[in-house]
Order: structure tokens, then sequence, then C-alpha cells
């Protein structure tokens, strides 16, 4: 007798719950996820004011009160629930979407992890709504007095999900990834006042500016302000502005990295690469400078529905962005703006002021009439305080017209040359100058067929240490394509045939000495390219020196020859070769202002 076999089934589908909590975790990481969605619906709700409460670092509460169009009841009962959205209606809708929230998730993922409650009332109702919401479980609608606007206040985060509850850093470390989050969001919105308290102690408080340096003097401080330059280039469809830091100003650590793309922010290491290797041969390699970029494209050439978080877009032509980074912050570097200032200031620098025509980043994401709910899709009107006002003017008139050789030069201190300016007085280290001249000349000719050389009528015969023999072994190729001859001699000892004549005061067996010792030491080991590794390394070494007095001809052919380069503000190493003192900062050191 045989018996049926009852197998049961291999797939299930997830009770609601479990699948609400899978999705809080893609969307949901840490108390800032919380609070750059959360906010993210307060800007697409058109609030003009957003303040975020955080007790314990978040993990206690997190509370977002907006004063935006607000909801009805049956919205407020909506917007929990999931992929339920006032920002899309159709899978074209997907195409460009303009607002900073639209996937339908937001609300949902984090009152499935959290004891939840939105307050909110529109402007048609006399009375608002609250709805409470436990693990997922939607209570009982209630009526609440509140004006125009909405709140939500997030407790206890993951406290029915323990195994990500013990996850979450320390205090400090939660606080500080929420005002982060707060912080780029104020970077996208001039026009409106953003605020946060954290155990009541206000840690962020950003009322409405009018140019994008008030907003990062108020975030960051005036310092970073006075060393940034201005980005604006276009290639193609792509659109990048923005601020850089000069490169004498980059340092190792502490660096602020923000990008947006058609005015949201995003994540993108490959574009900070790229717009560090527009600083190419102008920092020093383990300097990484500030960037705040924003670029501009098309709606169909992005996507950004490729991450729940809207954390990462995905480029149609990637190539085609990195490029116009690279060329946008190599431009910004060439401009007479882009050298060192003594005494700059926000707002008050040699090449030009920072406006409310200096608006940073493209048009914003659009504001939608109902807060991260289903509800009407009329967009409000553009306010024209808004960080959606594009550049104007953004290169002064000194930067708009070729570096121009002075009438007249003072050499001072037999190393720093001195001469008038539109703007003030442009003080240019020789050393540096010469430097960079030299590294120029010298990539270009390691490119191509190399420089003619002198020969010696005696031979320079030079004692090595080892690892010196093994380094001249190893750029034999680059020293002869820089105008070096060098053959061994036996034992440690090498001949030195010919060598370059890079200008009358050239010290070929000093140069050479100290090229092979800096090659041994790999003292510019960072440096990713070998051949802008011996450039540098040539440059330095061969350039014009300190304390050198130079006649009337050499310093006009000097600054001739420093302004006809790529990048003459600056050497190869993150130094500036040009310092200016603008007329403005010698009037307030005189008391004129």
């Amino acid at each position: 007798m045989f018996r049926a076999r009852v197998t049961m089934p291999k797939i299930a589908l997830l009770p609601r719950n479990v699948a609400d909590q899978i999705a809080a975790g893609e969307v949901v990481e840490r108390p800032a996820s919380v609070v750059k969605e959360l906010v993210e619906n307060a800007l697409d709700a058109g609030a003009t004011s957003i303040t975020v409460e955080l007790e314990d670092g978040g993990r206690g509460l997190v509370r977002v009160i907006d004063d935006g169009i607000g909801m009805d009841r049956d919205d407020a009962l909506l917007a929990v629930e999931r992929h339920a959205t006032s920002k899309i209606r159709t899978a074209g809708d997907l195409v460009g979407v303009p607002t900073y929230g639209f996937r339908g998730e937001a609300l949902s993922a984090i009152a499935s992890v959290s004891r939840f409650e939105l307050e909110t009332a529109s402007s048609g109702n006399a009375e608002g709504t609250r709805v409470a919401v436990q693990g997922g479980e939607v209570h009982r609608p209630e009526l609440a007095a509140r004006q125009q606007g909405t709140t939500i206040t997030v407790r206890q985060l993951f406290y029915n999900t323990p195994a990500r509850r013990k996850f979450l850093r320390s205090q400090r470390s939660e606080t500080r990834a929420a005002v982060e989050a707060l912080t780029t969001l104020a970077l996208t919105r001039l026009d409106l006042h953003f605020r946060l308290t954290s155990d009541g102690r206000v840690l962020l408080d950003a009322p409405p500016v009018s140019s994008v340096a008030d907003r990062i003097a108020l975030l960051f401080g005036t310092d970073l302000v006075s060393q940034l330059i201005p980005v604006d280039r276009n290639l193609g469809d792509v659109s990048v502005r923005g601020f850089i830091q000069r490169p004498a100003d980059a340092r190792p650590s502490g660096r602020k990295a923000y990008l947006f793309v058609n005015g949201r922010p995003f994540r993108d290491p490959f574009l900070i690469r790229a717009a560090e290797a527009g600083y190419r041969a102008t920092i020093h390699p383990g300097a990484r400078p500030t960037l705040f970029l924003s670029l501009a494209l098309p709606g169909d050439a992005v996507d950004v529905n490729v991450h729940p978080a809207k954390l990462e877009v995905r480029f149609r032509e990637r190539m085609l962005v990195e490029r116009a980074v690279v060329d946008a912050v190599r431009g910004a570097l060439q401009p007479m703006d882009a050298s060192a200032v003594v005494g700059g200031s926000a707002g008050r620098r040699v090449g030009g002021s920072w406006g409310r025509d200096d608006a940073l980043y493209g048009s914003p994401p659009a504001s939608i009439e109902g807060s991260a709910a289903l509800g009407s899709a009329t967009r409000r009107p553009a306010d024209p305080s808004s960080i959606d006002s594009l550049f104007e003017e953004r290169r002064s008139p000194l930067s708009e017209t070729p570096w121009v050789l002075p009438r007249t030069v003072l050499q001072v201190f037999a190393t720093y040359l001195l001469f008038e300016t539109p703007e003030g007085v442009a003080i240019v280290d020789q050393h540096s100058a010469h430097e960079r001249i030299l590294y120029e000349r010298t990539m270009a000719q390691l490119s191509g067929d190399g420089v003619a050389a002198q020969r010696l009528l005696l031979p320079l015969t030079l004692d090595l240490t080892p690892e010196e023999l093994e380094a001249v072994e190893q750029h034999r190729d680059l020293l002869e394509s820089a105008g070096f001859e060098v053959e061994p001699f036996g034992g440690r000892t090498v001949a030195v045939h010919a060598v370059p004549n890079p200008h009358p005061r050239f010290d070929a067996k000093r140069c050479f000495e100290e090229l092979a010792a800096d090659l041994a030491r790999g003292r510019f080991g960072g440096w990713h390219n070998r051949l802008e590794r011996f450039a540098a390394t040539y440059a330095c070494r061969a350039a014009i020196k300190a304390g050198q007095m130079l006649n009337p001809d050499e310093i006009h052919d000097l600054l001739a020859r420093l302004f006809a380069c790529e990048l003459p503000p600056h050497d190869v190493h993150g130094r500036p070769t040009i310092v200016q003192l603008p007329r403005e900062e010698m009037e307030r050191r005189f008391g004129r202002v």
C-alpha cells in the first residue's frame, strides 16, 4: 500500500511586517537616514522652515517639523502606506524625477521599525490629523490642533529589531551623521531656514541667505570661504558649477566633498577622483582639496532611481561627465583668481565678489503640493531667492583678460617679484614660478622628442649611493629626455656627458646630485604618473633659487614664460607661485575703510 507524500511549498509570501522591515533595512541605516528622508519630504512639501530635534543621537527621538503644505486626513493615512507617493504616477515619471523623494518607501519603512507619529494640517482644514504607527501597525487617526505643516516624530528607532539597534554607533557619532545629513540638504536650498537641536542644544542654525558663500560660511566658517574659487564650465550637455579649494590651502585631512546633480545630493567616489585629477601637478599627492560641485544635465541623461536611499545615480555617458569635471576644475585653477590671497575673506577677494548671482547648483528638485503623501502634483512657483538661479557673472574682469606683463617689477629679498595689478599688488616667488615653467616644459619634452642637451668638454664624474645608482638606472630614459646623458663609470660612479641648460645660472652637478637623491628616496613617490613624478622632481632642482638676483631682462622673461603656462598660479608641490595683496586689504590695514 502506497502513501502519498505531502511536500511543503518551498516559496511563500513574506508577512507584511517582515517585508516592511527588509525595506527599512535598505532605506533606514541609522538616525541620519531618518533625518535625510523626512527633511527631503519637507522640502518637497514646500516648507520654508525645517527644524530637526534629536535625543540620544536620534536613537531615542528624531522629530522633524515643517511649515509645508501639509495633508488632510485621507492623505495622512495614505502617507504611511508602502509605495504611496505624491511624486510620480507612471513609470515615465521616473525619467528626470524633479523631486527629492519619489519612491514612496520612506515613511512606511521608518514606521515599521519605530514608534512613529505623524501630525499634519493643510491650509483648507480647520483641524489637523494625528496618525500613530507602532512597528508597522497603523492606529486609528485622531484630530489634532496645529497650524499648516507637518510634524513627524520617530521614537526608539529599531526597538523591534534589536539586532539592528545594537549596530548603531555612539551618541556622538550618530549626532554627527545627522548634522551632516542636514548640512548637505541645507547647501541645496539657500532660501530656507534649517535648524537642528540635540538634547536641547542648537547644533545647526542656518537662516535664509542670498549667496552660496554665505551659506558655506554659516555651515563651515568664513576661513573656508576665503580659500575657495569659483568653478564654471560646460562640456556638451554637462554643466559643472560650484567652488573648489585653492591648491595652497588643501590638506591631507579634513576636506569636505559635496556633489549635486540637478539640485540633488549624491555620492560618487569616481567623480571625486576626477576632480582631484583636475588638480594634477598643483597639489602635493597626499592633499585632499575641499569641493562643492554641482552638475546640471538633461533629465534623461542621469538615472536617480538606482539606490533605495537615493544616494547614488547612474550617468548615461559617464566618461563625458568625468571629463567635464576634470576640465572644470582645471579651468578654475588657471586665472589670477586662483592664486593665494593675503587677508582674503568671504565676499572680499581679488578677482570678484560672491553675490546673489553666484548660486551654486542647478534647479533643485521641485516642491510638490503634499508632504510625502498622495496629493496634488501641482508644483509651487519657483522662489527667486532659491538656489535655482544660476551664475550670470562668475569671473572678474581680471580673470577674463589674458595675463598681462607688468611695466614695472620690483625684486625684493632676491626672491620675490612685486608688481601692480588692477586689483592690488601681486607677489611672485621666483623659484616657484620657474618650477612651474620647467615642469610644464619638461612634461612636453618627455612626451615628445626630449630636449637638446649641452655636451660637456669634460664629463662630470659623480659617486652615488647604491640606492641612487639604482634610481638613476631606473630613470635613465627620462634623464636622457630631460638632457642628462649618463653612463656607468665603474663601481658606484657615473659619468655625465651632457646636461640640459634651463637657465644661465644652472648648476648641472648640484641639480643631478639632488635629483638622484630625490629619486632614490621616493620624494615624489605619491605621484601616480612616472613622467609627472620625474618632471616635478627635475623642475624643483633645476629652477632658479631664492636669493639669486635677476636682471630686468631675466625678470621679464620669467614672468612672460610664467603667464604662458597652463596653470600659472601654482607650483607642483601645492604652494602658490603668486600671492595677491588686494587693494581693499591694504586700505583696511591703513585704516582707509
